[in-house]
């Protein structure tokens, strides 16, 4: 089985909080979903993420929302890490919208 590396990049206002949910432990989840493709889009993405869908929802043809992308930056194909980039900038507690 190969393993690969991707950093994701997330619009936390993006997510619809309603569909947040506890875990056994109090630590608050939000289910998401990841497409990687191997090509990189013109954006050098490698993919994107959606706020996971009920299967309800799915059936009703409901559009998951559009939170990221995906980016892959090591395989075990062969494929190097490049450099990381540093985060753009630290929030405070009072930045965070939720």
């Amino acid at each position: 089985m190969s393993k690969i590396g991707v950093n994701f990049s997330i619009d936390v206002t993006k997510l619809d909080k309603s569909k947040f949910y506890k875990g056994k432990n109090g630590s608050i989840y939000a289910n998401c979903t990841a497409y990687i493709d191997s090509e990189k889009d013109k954006y050098d993405n490698n993919g994107g993420i959606q706020q996971s869908l009920s299967k309800e929802e799915r059936d009703q043809g409901v559009k998951a929302p559009y939170i990221g992308n995906v980016k892959t930056f090591w395989s075990d194909s062969g494929q190097s890490a490049p450099k990381q980039a540093e985060p753009a900038a630290t929030l405070d507690e009072e930045d965070i919208p939720f």
